[in-house]
């Protein structure tokens, strides 16, 4: 009996010195806390707070009704989006510009870092880092405006050089085959630049005694880059990856929404897109929004999926 009224007291004065230390960090850094108010406001008001709206994915939404008010309608509008013939269309142009952009457009930023990286002069590392990061800026209606004049049917300069070599004229934006190969050829030339930055940053923090070792090991240049530059940023290359992944269905709709027209919507037409058209354009709210929870749950999969993975093969992930 006595040994329990010993641990009690023991536990009690454990609790309150727990309290005490942790009122100490709080009052030693609540600059910090107060800082963190303003960004946690922001997650709570406009990522979270609309999260409540997401149940009118499962009613009829009305808004004189409000969403309270809507009747429930349980999986009807998932159900009409799997059974319409646009689904297979959506979910594979969604998912094939997005795998093609991986596969294609990843890669290239950590190629572009490691050529800057070993590049020996420190003027032509700097010219091709401002040449290659400066397209990063150009708004995304100034490029669309550049590929339809380089893409003109008769007067674009890409089809001025097919028919000097004997080629006929192509309308690139007008053909659907084409579109998918424009769409991420120009997002890899408008953005490699910048992601390419902290892939620098990342080789600018291998220890330099690293490539001495490998150097006197015998080791040439490609080597030392294979089996130092590449193994010193790849924890980085697998956060990154992780966090395409996460988003893998959300493609660039404000570039495909600029690109899209009548004659390519066979490979332009993706889910954000159709759920502009028929949600904010025609007012099917329910439906859309059944449509945007389908789709964020497939990245939700992808995320967890892949970060699993990277915990467990390359012990290195996002949590």
């Amino acid at each position: 009996m006595q040994a329990r009224t010993t641990n009690s007291k023991e536990a009690k004065l454990q609790r309150k010195t727990t309290r005490r230390s942790r009122f100490r960090q709080f009052r030693d850094k609540y600059d910090l806390f107060l800082m963190l108010l303003l960004p946690a406001a922001y997650y709570i008001i406009f990522q979270y707070g609309p999260m409540y709206g997401l149940q009118i994915a499962f009613k009829e939404f009305n808004p004189v009704k409000g969403i309270l008010g809507s009747p429930w309608v349980g999986f009807d509008h998932f159900e009409r989006f799997f059974e319409s013939y646009y689904f297979g269309r959506l979910l594979w142009n969604t998912f094939s510009i997005s795998l093609f952009s991986l596969l294609f457009a990843f890669p290239i930023p950590i190629m572009l870092a490691l050529l800057i990286h070993e590049l020996p002069g420190k003027k032509f590392k700097k010219l091709l880092q401002n040449v290659s990061y400066v397209p990063h800026f150009i708004s995304l209606v100034v490029v669309v405006g550049m590929l339809q004049l380089m893409l003109k049917p008769e007067t674009g300069i890409v089809n001025v050089i097919v028919q000097a070599f004997g080629g006929h004229s192509i309308a690139f934006l007008e053909e659907s085959e084409w579109f998918k190969a424009i769409f991420i050829s120009s997002g890899i030339w408008q953005n490699m630049g910048w992601q390419s930055i902290i892939y620098i940053a990342a080789l600018a923090g291998i220890d330099p005694q690293q490539y001495e070792a490998a150097k006197i090991d015998g080791a040439s240049r490609f080597k030392r880059l294979l089996h130092v530059s590449i193994p010193g940023i790849m924890p980085m290359i697998l956060i990154l990856l992780i966090l395409d992944v996460g988003h893998f269905m959300n493609v660039g709709f404000e570039k495909i929404l600029l690109m899209q027209n009548n004659l390519n919507m066979a490979s332009s037409d993706v889910i954000a897109t159709f759920i502009y058209r028929t949600g904010i354009q025609s007012g099917e709210y329910s439906f859309t929004t059944a449509i945007g929870l389908f789709n964020n749950m497939i990245n939700l999969v992808l995320l967890l999926t892949i970060n699993r993975y990277a915990r467990k093969k390359a012990e290195a992930s996002l949590w």
